[in-house]
């Protein structure tokens, strides 16, 4: 079931027209008109591109977030081959993709792993094929949020537990400062970074604000959605976000007419773009927009 939060003012940085003129592909004026606009980093857009496919929803694929090497992933490795943590937490597929590398060359050490979402699981599922035993999930919250996981990863009362928590620069502090309250003891490493893609075509980012639903995965890519549009655009549509907290992150930057599923995850983020869709299209019958 999607979930709808309304707002009833926004507000947008400038545009600055130079930033985004570059040479449009031939391909683009064949290109049916896209309903949604898909936003992750290039290359990871094909899941819900062929889920939306599914229901014959024509996409155009705008990443707006690219990721970056954090100012601890070199340390990532060595925290691995040295110290043996009760639990490894891997909240997004991007940390669960840093992880691994990094695993990989501390010479595949046994990890028990606290995960959140299918998304997130998914990143392990070839390699735990040939090292289910170093390489285990053992843990995923009731609900895929950072929030739940903190509150229901499983811990003994008679003993600390060591936490290793490799995230985003730009993750909030909430999931160590949660397990410390619980008397884990964390260690967080900022292993990536989410840097906004500033060279979008000035013609895909026009058919980009003409399409009626824009799917967000992160609170980052809310934010580089709403530097990219002009200020003298009215724009008014609406945007589908893979969970609660990048919903959340959408409402506070002023964007009406927000969806999102109760847990996070592909299949209730089409879900989400598909109600969107459908209110749009009643709206559009009723000449509301």
């Amino acid at each position: 079931m999607a979930i709808s939060l309304s707002s009833s003012s926004a507000s947008f940085r400038r545009f600055s027209p130079s930033v985004y003129m570059r040479q449009v592909p031939a391909s683009l004026s064949a290109s049916p008109r896209p309903e949604v606009v898909v936003t992750r980093e290039q290359g990871k857009n094909g899941k819900l591109i062929s889920a939306l496919a599914v229901h014959g929803v024509p996409c155009l694929e705008v990443p707006l977030v690219e990721h970056t090497k954090g100012p601890d992933m070199e340390r990532l490795s060595t925290l691995l081959s040295d110290n043996l943590f009760d639990w490894v937490v891997i909240t997004s597929p991007e940390a669960g993709s840093v992880f691994l590398e990094a695993w990989k060359a501390a010479g595949t050490p046994k990890v028990c792993l606290g995960v959140i979402g299918v998304g997130t699981a998914s990143v392990f599922e070839k390699v735990m094929r040939s090292h289910h035993r170093s390489l285990q999930i053992a843990f995923s919250p009731s609900k895929a949020t950072g929030k739940v996981l903190a509150s229901e990863l499983p811990k003994h009362e008679n003993r600390i537990y060591t936490v290793l928590y490799p995230a985003s620069v730009k993750a909030s502090n909430e999931i160590e400062e949660s397990l410390s309250v619980r008397g884990f003891e964390v260690t967080r490493l900022n292993t990536y970074s989410t840097v906004a893609v500033n060279n979008i075509e000035l013609a895909i980012l026009t058919q980009a604000l003409s399409a009626p639903v824009v799917a967000v995965a992160s609170p980052s890519a809310v934010r580089a959605w709403v530097n990219l549009v002009p200020e003298s655009e009215k724009w008014n549509h609406s945007v589908a976000c893979i969970g609660e907290t990048t919903a959340l992150a959408a409402k506070r930057l002023g964007l009406r007419n927000v969806y999102y599923p109760a847990n996070p995850g592909l299949e209730g983020w089409v879900e989400s773009i598909l109600e969107a869709l459908r209110v749009h299209e009643e709206q559009l019958k009723a000449g509301v927009c």
